[in-house]
């Protein structure tokens, strides 16, 4: 807030850019307030909007005339982004913005070509095309992110939200023909590799179709640095049959430590804003037979020189795989114990692959794998037992339904139509619709029994209080069988939101031994016959095209903008078409971007000559 003038224009329909607001209108024309630097921004997944009417943590700021939010798209069956038109002098800026939607929801839609962008009709290349988005975009399942191909060939910059690693250097997309960069977090969110890259933020210069991205780093950022350890690598030091050698092990890891909080030292001089004590990571391989050694004795060397003493120290483990044995006389013991890194498979990923490269003829018929890979998933991770079933039973009901509808009678003639109508679902919300309504029964029945929430619900409470790591290894005392949701890359889950606590209907107990029972079934036991188990059953825009005067002197404006609330309505000099984003027409401009990180040649940022096509 302040007092200095804003230099560029608004040309689109602002009702339209800011329609899920009681204040439809850029905040500093707001004659209430005085804007000296407009903030325009979209909202993340830890913000998403929710409730009946869809707010977010970010409308309180909107409320409060301190940010102008855009990018949110209420349907949930077809997304039309439409560009907030800015024009300061002869430069002119399309701003685009999606807000988090769910990535596999994201990824459908844009499969089912239902993200279009619109596009002035006029003039379409004088403007810079900048697009900002905050989805996954390193992959962490089959639908589980947004691929780069699936945006617009007309974009000219991307900037790419919610990955924590920071990649601000934008990288060319040589397929769609326009840069992405990646500011990453501002602070270190989990010890994890992505986190331990420099945090920077981006001053980005546009004029005309050429643009400038001036790196600048973060002075205020806790340092954090992380290393590996292989202990069977130091082979000449030590063995796991050498005396002691858990002692030398531990002395190992002292010096790897030391070395790190030296490193600190010396890129800490010169840097008095940066806080003195750093994050320290390392991360102790200690495969083929060595032993841990304890971290609380150790950590208690660093106590006033590390940020994380309790966390200074991770032993992981890889796991052995046995292959296959023919000869049982004649084992190369030397292959069978041949150890692999562990891996982060999901479990819905996992049943997707075997259904894959399984025959033809023990493919499911009824259900969808996506079905089935969260039920499983349910099954395994938040111990719902009644997930399988009750997905079966339900499936099995609506096809029923549908085949007495269609009247449908011989043999060959319902394994077509069950055929088709388990087709006709694959991928659409339908399908989502009727996993969740499945998955809610399940839960219901669980409660009716009175049985406990899960191990994995309850220790989600917790899962993000504390920093931690956000590796997918075997972690030393297992101490629950819940896993913890986050996104790596940097870090990020889709949510991070914590499953409530169910409460326990009063009166409703299970014995030990009855409870250790139900424990133990396997998920073979869940896919019984519905005869064995009793059935459950629960009870388009539109723009003005009036002419707008714009100044077209790049010089500074010596008066001040009258800051007046505008109508209803604000004029549009082009009207916007509508542009898919799997269209297949390209017409390249040239934009040319400048990656000069020297800040002495302020007056002549834009010295890059222009170009007629992208080569």
């Amino acid at each position: 807030m302040g007092d200095t003038p804003v230099h560029f224009n608004i040309l689109s329909d602002q009702t339209v850019n800011f329609n899920t607001t009681q204040f439809p209108w850029v905040n500093y024309q707001d004659e209430n307030l005085n804007i000296s630097i407009p903030v325009f921004s979209i909202h993340g997944n830890h913000d998403d909007p929710t409730g009946a009417e869809g707010l977010c943590a970010l409308d309180l700021l909107v409320a409060s005339g301190l940010v102008n939010h855009f990018g949110h798209s209420q349907s949930m069956e077809r997304i039309q982004i439409s560009p907030i038109l800015m024009q300061k002098g002869n430069s002119k800026l399309a701003l685009y913005g999606l807000g988090s939607i769910p990535d596999e929801r994201l990824y459908r839609m844009f499969v089912n070509n239902q993200v279009t962008m619109l596009r002035p009709k006029e003039d379409q290349e004088e403007w810079f095309n900048l697009f900002t988005i905050h989805q996954n975009r390193s992959k962490h399942g089959p639908t589980n992110y947004i691929p780069e191909q699936f945006l617009d060939d007309f974009l000219d910059l991307v900037v790419w939200g919610h990955e924590h690693e920071c990649l601000i250097a934008p990288t060319r997309n040589e397929q769609q023909l326009f840069y992405v960069t990646q500011p990453g977090s501002s602070v270190a969110t989990s010890l994890s590799p992505g986190e331990a890259t420099k945090k920077h933020i981006g001053l980005l210069r546009v004029k005309g179709r050429k643009m400038n991205l001036q790196k600048i780093p973060l002075k205020t950022v806790r340092q954090f640095f992380i290393q590996d350890v292989v202990l069977a690598s130091y082979k000449d030091r030590f063995t796991p049959d050498t005396p002691q050698v858990t002692k030398k092990v531990e002395e190992l890891c002292y010096a790897k430590v030391e070395d790190m909080l030296d490193e600190a030292e010396r890129e800490r001089l010169g840097c008095p804003l940066t806080p003195e004590k750093p994050l320290i990571r390392l991360r102790v391989d200690y495969s083929g037979g060595f032993e841990t050694f304890n971290t609380s004795r150790f950590s208690q060397k660093f106590v006033d020189r590390v940020a994380n003493p309790k966390d200074i120290i991770h032993f992981l483990r890889r796991r052995e795989q046995k292959e296959d044995i023919k000869d049982e006389f004649n084992v190369d013991y030397g292959r069978v114990l041949k150890t692999t890194a562990v891996e982060g498979l999901r479990v819905e990923d996992l049943v997707k692959k075997y259904f894959e490269e399984t025959e033809k003829t023990v493919q499911l018929s009824l259900l969808t794998e996506q079905g089935m890979g969260k039920a499983i998933q349910e099954f395994v991770d938040k111990d719902e037992r009644d997930a399988i079933q009750e997905l079966i039973n339900y499936q099995l009901e609506k096809t029923q339904r549908h085949l007495q509808v269609r009247g449908v009678t011989t043999e060959h003639d319902i394994d077509e139509e069950i055929k088709r109508f388990r087709d006709s679902k694959k991928n659409t919300t339908e399908e989502e619709n009727e996993i969740q309504e499945a998955m809610n029964r399940a839960k219901a029945h669980r409660l009716e029994r009175g049985d406990e929430p899960s191990r994995a619900d309850l220790s989600s409470e917790f899962a993000d209080v504390a920093m931690d790591s956000n590796e997918e290894s075997e972690a030393l005392p297992p101490l629950t069988r819940g896993r913890g949701r986050g996104r790596g890359r940097g870090g990020r889950g889709q949510g991070g939101r914590g499953r409530g606590r169910e409460s326990k209907p009063a009166g409703q107990g299970h014995s030990q031994k009855s409870s250790a029972s139900t424990q133990s079934r396997s998920i073979m036991q869940a896919f019984q016959a519905p005869s064995q188990r009793s059935s459950r059953t629960k009870a388009t825009v539109s723009y003005t095209t009036d002419e707008v005067t714009i100044d077209d002197s790049d010089d500074d404006i010596s008066s001040v903008m009258t800051a007046a609330r505008p109508p209803a309505k604000s004029s549009l000099s082009s009207s916007l078409t509508k542009y898919s984003s799997q269209s297949q027409s390209k017409s390249f401009r040239g934009v040319t971007f400048d990656d000069s990180d020297d800040d002495d040649d302020e007056d002549n940022l834009f010295k890059a000559p222009s170009h007629s096509s992208r080569k």
